[in-house]
């Protein structure tokens, strides 16, 4: 009887995921509007540092798949929570907005990897932020496969772990649960920006021109624009999910390790 249950979740959960992504592939191929690269574009990275950022990510990718394994067969509802948070991952870093500053070398967007990185562990938050990105860059041609590497260590390591340790941080200070998500939203966000300013800053290096300074001025130009304002929505909306299941769902948090049973709703 069990079995079925967990069967049904997993369906259930694996159609809201392709769901999502149909919607937003019908969303592009309809649109007559130039689609904007997410992330850091197509061809941006020189070669030496696209290839460099991936290996580095591969390790963490592999971790993520480890843990996966793992704990779905410590916890039966760990793959339905996988994938609806995949698909939240996905459906968050595909609300892009231009950046009229830097030409069309990226573009500001919600991340979604500091709420996987509390719920799931900041390993397998990476795989996620990893599939989404492929897909993005495979269908959408948001992204792409050059930078693929460099994307996800932004989005996907540098995010999750950021937003993993703020909610560790903020919890270990006795915050109330709101404030914990909200910081680990925000804070995943910026880390995310900071990566890609650092690797989109990479490339003055070549031409003689100031690294730290470009790295400096393209993340100023990205708190200025938008990003500063999604910081401060995400980590709300990441605050309110939390308590939202500590209210409704308190068994997640307590099989995830987040809260201990029988705590009070903070």
């Amino acid at each position: 009887m069990g079995f079925f249950v967990l069967r049904e979740k997993v369906l259930k959960s694996t159609k809201m995921f392709l769901l999502n992504i149909t919607v937003f592939l019908l969303v592009f191929l309809v649109s007559d509007k130039a689609a904007y690269a997410m992330h850091i574009t197509e061809g941006i990275l020189p070669t030496e540092w696209a290839v460099t950022l991936f290996a580095v990510s591969i390790p963490f990718l592999g971790i993520g798949i480890y843990q996966v394994k793992r704990k779905k067969r410590e916890m039966h509802s760990y793959l339905p929570l996988v994938g609806m948070l995949g698909a939240a991952v996905f459906v968050f870093s595909c609300f892009p907005v231009p950046v009229v500053a830097l030409n069309g070398m990226a573009t500001s967007h919600p991340c979604g990897t500091g709420m996987s990185a509390i719920l799931l562990g900041p390993f397998v938050s990476v795989l996620i932020a990893g599939i989404a990105l492929l897909i993005q860059a495979l269908f959408l041609a948001h992204g792409g496969l050059t930078t693929l590497g460099g994307n996800i260590f932004s989005m996907g390591i540098l995010g999750s772990f950021s937003g993993f340790f703020a909610f560790k941080i903020t919890r270990r200070c006795g915050m109330p649960l709101f404030w914990c998500g909200f910081f680990a939203g925000v804070i995943s966000d910026l880390f995310t920006y900071l990566g890609t300013s650092i690797e989109l800053g990479l490339l003055v290096i070549n031409n003689g021109g100031s690294f730290f300074r470009a790295t400096a001025e393209i993340f100023g130009v990205f708190m200025m624009t938008s990003q500063g304002v999604l910081c401060i929505v995400e980590g709300v909306v990441v605050g309110f999910i939390l308590v939202f299941i500590e209210k409704r769902r308190p068994d997640i948090l307590v099989q995830l390790g987040m809260i201990k049973k029988n705590a009070k709703p903070v």
